[in-house]
């Protein structure tokens, strides 16, 4: 098992390209199960849970072919049975996306209870109430999700909670489904309407993706397509807060500036001049120290629950004080002891982090707990004085692409060393 040595000091200034979103891309992958046709998808980014995603589907006998440049094409016409084993499933919680593509196109799936990161309960109920409501019949045995059906019929569904992955799944079994299915309170995120727009090139019906009320037609085939999966809103704002934290610039490139409007005006609200073209941003903190930013996450279009961890990173060194209020997970705070190891002034009290700026923080060894936790002990120890040994990294390399590789081309000294 690897681990990160970050030596801290360095102000970043450069620019780097930015990878296709791994939270479209998984959906997205599962979403060729209902296809009868190859579909190709461009613009993958290499992770450790794409490639999970691929071994779940091979497992199928889902015929896959990978070109230089990690363009997938899946042919599902050998597939041979609709299993998802745990040894796979466990280690990454969209693995339960193929449930719903496997029952509206096959009629049964057998997919293993979901895993992932540890911070907090995203139970799959809303996932199997909607199926259920949709005529599925369920067990779950033996931390086995068991769901057959001769055809899923269209239902009126409520989600009791915004749900990314229940939205995407819901809307993928919808579309093979015989007659309408509204699904409401769904997700806005944009990678359910990537999911969607996709899916409509597939040959779906599908009206209202992206707002809180999606309606599904169900059609009798889907047939396969091209399609370039978005820029990674999560890892741009990564890349854009370190450039912040070090007081340095550093410009995103193949991005999309629209995806990213609260992420930004938080930035400009620690003093960082930002600039935006059609496919690029460029944060210039001009050497200066960020000012302290509340903030407060939510579903989108709000600020992402996946960005909190990177801010509480600035305003662990920025000038004043600030709250940082989690509203989405609440075990998203497991990095803030790792981050005290450093010497960061935060003090916890329920879902709301209180943050005093320090100038300084220390390098020190520290430990990984989920994945947008590992990209903020990166951004700290780059800040940090020394070094900062980073322990756990598999962690970041299910959710960022060459983190280390993509540092230094901005200045940092990030190294990967065996454990």
């Amino acid at each position: 098992m690897d681990k990160l040595i970050v030596t801290g000091g360095c102000r970043l200034d450069g620019e780097i390209r930015i990878s296709g979103a791994k939270n479209a891309a998984l959906p997205i992958m599962a979403a060729t199960l209902l296809a009868d046709e190859p579909i190709t998808v461009c613009n993958v980014p290499h992770l450790h849970d794409v490639t999970t995603t691929m071994e779940l589907l091979g497992r199928m006998g889902v015929s896959l072919v990978v070109d230089e440049f990690l363009n997938i094409e899946v042919d599902t016409s050998t597939i041979n049975n609709f299993y998802a084993p745990y040894e796979l499933v466990k280690t990454m919680r969209a693995s339960i996306l193929v449930l719903g593509p496997l029952l509206t196109r096959f009629g049964e799936a057998h997919v293993s209870m979901p895993g992932g990161c540890a911070i907090g309960q995203r139970p799959v109920d809303i996932h199997l109430d909607g199926l259920k409501a949709m005529g599925a019949d369920i067990q779950v045995e033996n931390g086995y999700i068991i769901a057959r059906a001769d055809r899923l019929k269209g239902a009126h569904i409520v989600l009791e909670t915004i749900s990314v992955t229940a939205t995407e799944n819901l809307m993928m079994a919808a579309t093979l489904a015989d007659g309408e299915t509204v699904i409401e309170n769904a997700a806005q995120e944009p990678e359910v309407a990537d999911v969607a727009k996709c899916l409509i090139a597939m040959g779906a019906k599908i009206t209202g993706a992206g707002t809180s009320r999606i309606v599904v037609e169900g059609v009798s085939r889907l047939g396969g397509t091209r399609h370039r999966i978005l820029p990674d809103r999560i890892e741009t704002g990564t890349y854009l807060v370190a450039g912040a934290v070090t007081g340095g610039r550093v410009k995103a490139r193949d991005t999309d500036p629209k995806l990213l409007e609260v992420v930004l005006q938080k930035l400009r609200d620690a003093g960082a001049k930002v600039e935006c073209g059609e496919d690029w941003i460029e944060v210039d903190m001009e050497g200066r120290r960020p000012q302290a930013v509340n903030i407060h996450t939510a579903p989108y279009p709000a600020l992402p629950t996946d960005m909190q961890a990177q801010f509480m990173v600035l305003n662990t060194i920025a000038e004043g004080s600030s709250t940082v209020t989690e509203t989405v997970f609440e075990n998203r705070f497991m990095h803030v002891q790792e981050l005290l190891r450093l010497g960061a002034n935060i003090t916890l009290e329920g879902n709301t982090a209180l943050v005093k700026g320090v100038e300084s923080l220390q390098g020190a060894p520290v430990m990984a707990t989920d994945l947008r936790a590992s990209a903020s002990l990166v951004l700290a120890g780059l800040v940090a004085t020394g070094e900062t040994h980073i322990s756990r990294i598999y962690h970041i390399d299910r959710g960022y692409e060459c983190i280390e590789e993509k540092l230094e081309l901005l200045g940092g000294n990030v190294k990967r060393v065996p454990a």
